[in-house]
């Protein structure tokens, strides 16, 4: 198989250039599923190894080509992209285009890849058939118990045309992230404070209360939708 990749190589290497349609050309020849990538003019970044394909004997061919960029294979990006890909799965809609905020270098580069698994368009602006809502878990479960402390109650305001990328990722596998990849931090300014508190002691005594807390409130927004 190597041999195969090789010949195609020496076949086409003066054809490949620095441009985005080149560069997933020459990972597709090394044998790299790009599906499971995720490509920026900088960095190529691994989502799914193992669905990849993205060895490191291939990632030695891919740096021998463009040393200029790198490869991330990032273990904790990996477990974000896994849990973001659970939601996406069933919010994305093939070919439709995605509406995602500007200046999230996050979001852009975990729904990069959709544009070859689903053939989805990415956009900033005009017209789109989804919106990227960008809220993480914990600011969601923040809210939750905020509504709850302030008599509310659970409030549901899901928007059928909104996808949530990160609604189950917990924001210190985000900034840790974040942090690795020189990127800037989430910052939590606008959390309820008394919320927060009681975030913090149940963080101390149940460690997976946050996504037990989304799931009891999905659940209970499901049961409402039905009746």
């Amino acid at each position: 198989m190597d041999s195969i990749f090789n010949f195609a190589i020496e076949r086409d290497e003066d054809k490949f250039t620095a441009s985005k349609k080149d560069v997933l050309k020459f990972l597709k020849i090394i044998g790299v599923d790009t599906r499971f990538v995720s490509y920026t003019a900088e960095k190529i970044y691994i989502n799914n190894l193992r669905f990849s394909k993205f060895s490191r004997k291939r990632q030695a061919t891919f740096n021998k080509e463009y040393p200029d960029i790198e490869v991330v294979r990032n273990s904790l990006f990996q477990k974000i992209c896994s849990k973001s890909s659970k939601v996406l799965a069933d919010e994305i809609k093939p070919n439709s285009t995605i509406l995602i905020p500007e200046n999230n270098a996050l979001i852009e580069i975990i729904l990069e890849p959709y544009t070859r698994k689903y053939g989805v368009k990415l956009v900033y602006g005009g017209n789109h058939d989804l919106t990227v809502n960008p809220i993480i878990l914990d600011s969601k479960v923040n809210s939750i118990f905020s509504d709850i402390f302030k008599g509310k109650g659970l409030t549901f305001n899901k928007k059928d045309n909104e996808i949530y990328p990160l609604i189950n990722v917990p924001l210190d596998w985000i900034n840790s992230f974040l942090e690795m990849d020189g990127k800037k931090i989430i910052e939590t300014e606008d959390y309820d404070d008394l919320s927060t508190s009681f975030m913090e002691f149940l963080e101390d005594v149940a460690p997976q209360y946050r996504e037990n807390v989304l799931k009891a409130y999905e659940y209970i927004e499901k049961e409402l939708e039905v009746k």
